[in-house]
């Protein structure tokens, strides 16, 4: 459920009453972006970041942006104060806007559409986070923009519900042999103590928590590489996550209906899982909860 608020062209205003033309370019042609962000406590999650990767969205797609970075801050601060909900998401969303036609080409003279609302933000629960979720593999067949975070969506949607299907909570995505990411989440391994990470490329969206979860390990010593992972390496692996905005710091205990780990901590979330989602509450606490926007 979303708060009865809502923002829409430069005007917050009940969601009843929020019109958008169905000539907008966002409904026939998924022509734009968004971003989700999540907010503690009233804090928003690293607000800089989300910015600068929604104005690398709106650059990517040749869209200019129709806010300046303060005036963002300030809309998604004010989209806070309407939220009945201290800790929610804050979905963004951009499009070319609403031509009088339909054609594949840029309009011009066209406003594009913005459209916020706020939402409660929902963690994984204890009883999920202490037994790990499952997933499935797919071939990621997606296009070759994946750092985009655009509305085009459909192929994420497919493959996520390759996951619901098989009663899983996540897909895991591999291209070309190697390990991109989640259908809707980053994608980490731990190997021999070794925390790995596919590398940021066109292939994978720059996730924010993919940002902190290594910046987390970094601070507390943990042996990182960031380098492409083998889809072969996903069954050896000793323990697999998924993270993202909402997720946070998830572990995958079973990945095609085989455990992931070995002996007899197999199919279960392994210790350096544990220590990262503690160290990310810790995070939370000591800077998402405090007043500071960090």
């Amino acid at each position: 459920m979303i708060a009865d608020i809502v923002f829409l062209n430069g005007q917050f205003l009940p969601l009843a009453d929020a019109k958008i033309s169905p000539l907008d370019r966002g409904f026939l042609f998924a022509d734009g972006v968004y971003e989700v962000i999540p907010v503690y406590s009233r804090q928003p999650f690293r607000l800089d970041e989300h910015l600068r990767r929604l104005q690398a969205s709106l650059d990517g797609i040749r869209l200019p942006n129709p806010y300046s970075h303060a005036q963002w801050q300030a809309r998604v601060r004010e989209m806070i104060g309407h939220a009945p909900f201290a800790d929610a998401q804050i979905y963004l969303q951009v499009t070319r806007g609403a031509d009088s036609k339909r054609d594949h080409a840029f309009p011009t003279g066209v406003a594009p559409t913005v459209f916020m609302f706020a939402g409660p933000l929902v963690t994984p629960g204890e009883s999920v986070r202490t037994l790990g979720v499952s997933a499935v593999t797919a071939v990621d067949n997606r296009w070759l923009r994946c750092d985009l975070k655009t509305l085009a969506l459909l192929a994420n949607v497919l493959l996520r519900q390759q996951a619901v299907d098989h009663g899983c909570a996540e897909t895991i995505l591999v291209r070309d042999g190697f390990v991109t990411e989640g259908a809707a989440s980053n994608v980490f391994l731990v190997k021999n103590g070794v925390l790995l990470a596919p590398p940021k490329s066109h292939l994978m969206l720059p996730g924010v928590t993919y940002d902190v979860v290594l910046e987390l390990a970094a601070r507390h010593g943990v042996p990182t590489e960031v380098r492409d992972i083998l889809a072969d390496e996903l069954p050896e692996a000793d323990e697999l996550w998924m993270t993202s905005s909402t997720k946070e710091v998830l572990a995958i205990a079973t990945l095609d209906g085989r455990p992931v780990g070995h002996g007899a901590a197999a199919g279960k979330p392994g210790p350096l899982a544990e220590r990262m989602w503690q160290w990310y509450q810790q995070f939370k606490n000591d800077v998402m909860r405090t007043g500071r926007d960090d």
